[in-house]
């Protein structure tokens, strides 16, 4: 399994409208993500930072990020969420969402 955790920011004036989006998540970009194997997904806010963890049970990776990726509403679900979204400046070029690096964990 791996483990995925990440950041980006959220504008203040942006905060009740992310959060009445994310109380109803539409169903198909929850079958997208089950489907990639996406499990135990969660997202956080501290202020105006967003943090994000899933847990990743496939076997791979990037064809199932790629599937993610193409499918026509998550696509449709990014196109509203983006201009919510402020990514951060010190990102790795190609994300919006900034991964972090695992320190620590215990089971």
């Amino acid at each position: 399994m791996k483990r995925v955790a990440s950041v980006i920011g959220l504008p203040a004036e942006h905060r009740e409208e992310y959060e009445r989006y994310h109380a109803a998540v539409w169903p198909g970009v929850l079958a997208r993500l089950t489907a990639s194997h996406i499990q135990n997904y969660s997202i956080y806010r501290h202020g105006d930072l967003l943090f994000a963890y899933f847990e990743y049970t496939g076997d791979d990776y990037d064809a199932d990020m790629a599937a993610i990726a193409a499918d026509p509403e998550t696509q449709r679900w990014w196109a509203v969420q983006e201009p919510l979204q402020q990514p951060l400046a010190d990102r790795a070029d190609g994300e919006w969402w900034k991964e972090l690096p695992e320190i620590f964990h215990h089971d």
